[in-house]
């Protein structure tokens, strides 16, 4: 089908009527609205925020009325977050299993940041595409258990908790109380190229342990939900 006749569909039948907007960066935010339905309210993690809507997971829920707590070690980040998400949460923080300061490196595309250099991404890809490593400095982290601690309402039960921290993600999931913090759904960003090779990740199977089965899996991420929930 060429363009122009797709242009002409969409001209005749109302693209904004059939389509559905999603926020994320494959949809998962589509998927797991799926998983909730038409759930009123509920309460997100959301560790690698990055920005309010740009390749957001979570900017879905908040416009149906969720409310949680946005978690990014991006310098003024927060400031987005503070515009378009009072009543949030919101932290510039690292997560990562010990608390204390680590190497934050920053890239020319700010969704590639992270503590974890890249040296792949420095060098062409297939596309022809690579990036630039533009700085990096010291920055605070913490475990997500001592932050959930810290910052999470008394008695407030987690729905989502969605993870994107480019490389530290296994590390963010160890460093949670999955006793005293469990949510609903999980969200975590893997390597795995095909779903067999996801079933040895180190992501899937430390939520496995914690008793979680696998509900959907994009071209990045994977989506977790808790047997409990069931």
């Amino acid at each position: 089908m060429n363009a122009k006749l797709i242009q002409k569909i969409s001209r005749r039948f109302g693209q904004r009527r059939f389509s559905r907007t999603s926020w994320s960066q494959e949809a998962e935010d589509l998927i797991l609205e799926r998983y909730f339905g038409a759930r009123p309210a509920g309460f997100y993690v959301d560790v690698g925020a990055h920005h309010p809507f740009r390749f957001s997971n979570t900017a879905l829920f908040h416009a149906k009325g969720w409310r949680g707590l946005n978690i990014d070690a991006l310098p003024g980040c927060m400031k987005e977050f503070n515009r378009h998400r009072p009543h949030d949460i919101n932290l510039q923080l690292g997560v990562a299993a010990e608390e204390g300061m680590l190497t934050y490196y920053k890239y020319d595309e700010p969704a590639l940041n992270g503590f974890v250099r890249n040296e792949e991404m420095l060098t062409p890809n297939a596309a022809g595409r690579s990036y630039k490593l533009i700085g990096s400095e010291q920055t605070r982290v913490a475990p997500l258990q001592k932050i959930l601690n810290e910052y999470l309402p008394d008695s407030q039960e987690i729905q989502l908790l969605t993870i994107d921290v480019e490389g530290l993600d296994f590390e963010v999931l160890k460093s949670n109380d999955w006793i005293k913090f469990r949510p609903e759904a999980v969200v975590v960003e893997t390597d795995c190229q095909t779903l067999e090779s996801l079933l040895d990740d180190d992501c899937y199977l430390f939520l496995r342990e914690q008793g979680y089965r696998l509900y959907a899996r994009t071209g990045k991420s994977a989506i977790f939900v808790s047997d409990r929930s069931a």
